[in-house]
């Protein structure tokens, strides 16, 4: 099976309820992009990309692995989860940045 449907979701300061959305679509590959202003609300727009079809989600680094396993959950293990990782080069940086 190939990868034609994902959603990656990421915060941004200032975004709108329910979450920015941008959609790249190259014809084979929906990129449902959904910018969040707190992790939280990476539950919902998780269950909604789901209902949507995405077959994986992929999560920055500001969620973190505690809100990564709780939108595990909250789909049910539908699909696939991903979250990025930062090196301990990077630890200083990435703190002062969400701090």
């Amino acid at each position: 099976m190939a990868l034609t449907h994902f959603g990656f979701l990421y915060t941004a300061t200032g975004s709108p309820a329910g979450g920015h959305v941008s959609v790249v679509d190259t014809g084979k590959c929906r990129c449902v992009f959904v910018g969040v202003e707190n992790p939280e609300e990476g539950i919902e727009i998780a269950r909604r990309l789901v209902d949507e079809g995405v077959q994986l989600i992929e999560l920055c680094g500001g969620f973190g692995p505690v809100w990564a396993g709780r939108i595990v959950e909250a789909i049910d293990g539908a699909v696939p989860v991903g979250a990025v990782g930062y090196g301990p080069e990077a630890v200083h940086q990435v703190a002062a940045i969400f701090s």
